[in-house]
């Protein structure tokens, strides 16, 4: 898993960690890095964190794997259902992102179903 995103990137890869436990390595990196990986195969899964929930927590995901590749999971007032996230994620999306605030309540969920 890579983090990228342009705030908390610490704390992402803290909440990540906590519950991935030994199932996942988790590496911070710079948003071009971190999508640049997955374009490669070299990470599966792309967590990323700004203000809005999609600007800059996606953007080089975006320009990197295409939108269909790509689900905003929260912005301001506004967090996708469980439900939603499921089907972000049967749907085959490998890039997340979500505003900071909300990641103690998507990441969890996130890899609730890809784990």
């Amino acid at each position: 898993m890579v983090i990228g995103g342009q705030i908390a990137k610490q704390r992402v890869a803290d909440i990540t960690a906590k519950i991935a436990g030994d199932k996942a390595s988790i590496e911070i990196k710079s948003d071009i890095e971190a999508a640049m990986a997955i374009k490669t195969g070299a990470a599966d899964l792309y967590l990323g964190a700004c203000n809005t929930g999609g600007g800059g927590a996606l953007a080089m995901a975006i320009a990197l794997l295409g939108m269909g590749q790509c689900a905003t999971v929260s912005m301001p007032g506004n967090i996708k259902s469980e439900a939603e996230i499921k089907a972000e994620v049967e749907a085959g999306k490998k890039a997340y992102g979500f505003t900071a605030q909300h990641a103690e309540e998507v990441i969890p969920v996130i890899l609730k179903y890809l784990l």
